[in-house]
């Protein structure tokens, strides 16, 4: 039998080989339209990411996550209409998310708020940058060739450049593939992290914080680190939500963006990382799929499932579905309980 940690790194494995065949096979097997939506869903499922991981693995709930979002959004547009080029602007949108998500998260977790006032920060903060870039549309407000544009936002933002070919834009299917491949790697180095030393005292930090810290543990630091991670990843989520729509504007910081990441995570699974992807990707295309009907309205619809996902798959579809197999699985071996499939 194999142990659990061979078991735990094959089921990742098993996932990245999917993602690389998705990434190969979709821009070979489907039409443009649907190459574009596919593209849209790996962007989302990158930005679930930034708050699977801090909230699942570091016990730090953020109700403004959109605010790295936006802010990776908004600084890749400025850069990148500056620079003429992608590549530079990508970096610094990560680098820029992740020095407000450092300097935000030394005020909340050194100030020794409490989880209920980290969430109310983190909106507060998000509803600021939010009224903050609406009320930028007078023509002083530019910096170099970008305007900002306030509610209008910024238009004619450069498309994403293969690092080695500054001048040539991607066409739809390598953009995909270059953005199926960023989410493939945030994956892995996710998971590498979360065995790590760093990843375990983590988890202890979300299970017990008092008792992590009685065992000598800076918990502050640790969940400094987190929070920084986090809002890199959303970031960069951000800035690749710009260059793919070509545009950005301040409902990037909306409530209706954090909502969103908080329920792709929740109905995914809390706790996991393959399971707010699954979220993202089920609620998206539902949702799509609703918007072409007439019937009722497709929010109502929408709801009304989330609702009741909630309410009968409180561990969420992919925690879920993996017991269930599990449990089949055993059933069919004549295992016991404690038994996992080898």
């Amino acid at each position: 039998m194999l142990s659990n940690i061979s078991k735990d790194w094959l089921g990742v494995g098993f996932v990245t080989a999917i993602g690389l065949a998705v990434l190969i096979f979709v821009p070979m097997l489907f039409d443009l339209f649907e190459v574009l939506q596919m593209t849209k869903y790996v962007v989302l499922s990158l930005f679930a990411l930034s708050l699977a991981y801090i909230w699942g693995f570091g016990g730090i709930l953020s109700f403004g996550q959109a605010g790295f979002f936006g802010l990776g959004g908004y600084t890749f547009a400025v850069s990148a209409i500056n620079m003429g080029q992608t590549t530079i602007p990508f970096l610094m949108a990560i680098a820029m998310c992740a020095l407000f998500a450092a300097a935000l998260g030394y005020f909340m977790f050194y100030g020794r708020l409490n989880d209920v006032y980290l969430g109310v920060v983190t909106l507060v903060v998000t509803l600021i940058l939010w009224k903050l870039i609406n009320h930028t549309a007078g023509p002083e407000f530019i910096i170099g060739k970008a305007r900002l544009g306030g509610f209008n936002g910024v238009p004619s933002i450069p498309i994403m450049t293969l690092p080695w070919q500054p001048d040539m834009e991607m066409e739809p299917s390598q953009m995909f593939q270059y953005f199926m491949a960023i989410l493939i790697i945030v994956y892995l180095l996710l998971h590498f992290l979360i065995k790590s030393k760093f990843g375990r005292v983590a988890i202890s930090i979300r299970e017990n914080e008092i008792r992590t810290s009685l065992l000598g543990y800076d918990v502050r630091l640790y969940k400094l680190w987190i929070f920084t991670i986090g809002g890199a990843i959303g970031g960069a989520a951000g800035a690749m939500w710009a260059t793919y729509q070509t545009f950005i504007d301040p409902n990037a910081f909306s409530l209706e963006v954090s909502a969103k990441c908080l329920i792709w995570v929740m109905a995914g699974g809390v706790g996991t990382l393959f399971g707010p992807i699954v979220g993202v990707i089920a609620l998206e295309y539902l949702s799509l799929k609703l918007g072409e009907t007439s019937f009722l309205n497709n929010l109502i619809i929408l709801g009304t499932i989330l609702m009741f996902l909630v309410l009968l798959l409180p561990k969420g579809l992919f925690p879920t579905f993996r017991d269930l197999v599990i449990k089949l699985w055993q059933r069919a071996r004549g295992g016991t309980s404690g038994e996992r499939p080898s």
